[in-house]
């Protein structure tokens, strides 16, 4: 009965252990907790389409533009009679009909984006977090720097830590020049701060790195 007890306290906690390693991919020994409120929710599907949509929404310019026949240059003369000719009436060279003429309700530069509640989107990124927690596809690394942007020291952290070929994904507490410099010309790396965090670019990596300063920015963000 004891034992029982005890196992439902340690799955009732609030918090979970994850291993820190280093930049060499070792465990250093210690472990951080992570808040089930933030990394272990039940996943709200839609909440995460919605944020995914308006991300990709915001990445569109809007600035596609056709001309219609009000804007063509051409004569407005009346090509042909109105009647007797036994073909569609037609008044202007420039309709859309014609070859060279304006087209008929053609785009106009518009703004896709939308609103979406921030509590919406808050569901949507912890969904996004659990999801990856969930697929082991979270590690939490301590903080590192680097006395100078070298894409070589980048590629050395990604072969330590197995993620030469995959897309990852490196959340850092604050900016850090040297790092982002170091992986900005690697394709299937990025690193943002945790401020930067979004729902389609959680799960668009394979695998989400943490680094032990970014983890109090994220739980206060995402724990209201």
């Amino acid at each position: 009965m004891r034992s029982w007890t005890q196992k439902r306290l340690r799955n009732n906690s609030e918090v979970m252990k994850v291993a820190v390693l280093d930049v060499n991919g070792k465990d250093t020994g210690r472990k951080v907790d992570l808040s089930k409120k933030v990394f272990a929710i039940e996943p709200n599907n839609h909440a995460v389409y919605l944020d995914v949509k308006q991300y990709l929404a915001n990445q569109r310019q809007g600035t596609h533009k056709a001309k219609e026949r009000a804007e063509i240059t051409g004569s407005t003369r009346k090509i042909k009679k109105q009647k007797g000719t036994g073909t569609a009436r037609a008044g202007s060279i420039k309709s859309g009909i014609f070859k060279g003429g304006g087209r008929m309700f053609g785009p106009r530069p518009r703004n896709y984006g939308f609103k979406l509640n921030k509590n919406v989107k808050r569901l949507a990124r912890k969904s996004a977090l659990s999801i990856k927690a969930g697929e082991k596809a979270i590690t939490v690394l301590e903080d590192f720097n680097f006395d100078a942007p070298k894409t070589k020291n980048f590629t050395a952290v990604l072969k330590a830590l197995d993620l030469q070929n995959k897309k990852s994904l490196f959340v850092l507490g604050a900016s850090n020049n040297n790092v982002y410099l170091s992986s900005r010309n690697l394709k299937g790396s990025e690193v943002i701060i945790s401020s930067e965090l979004s729902t389609y670019k959680i799960l668009n990596a394979n695998q989400v790195i943490l680094l032990e300063s970014s983890l109090e920015g994220i739980e206060s963000n995402l724990s209201k």
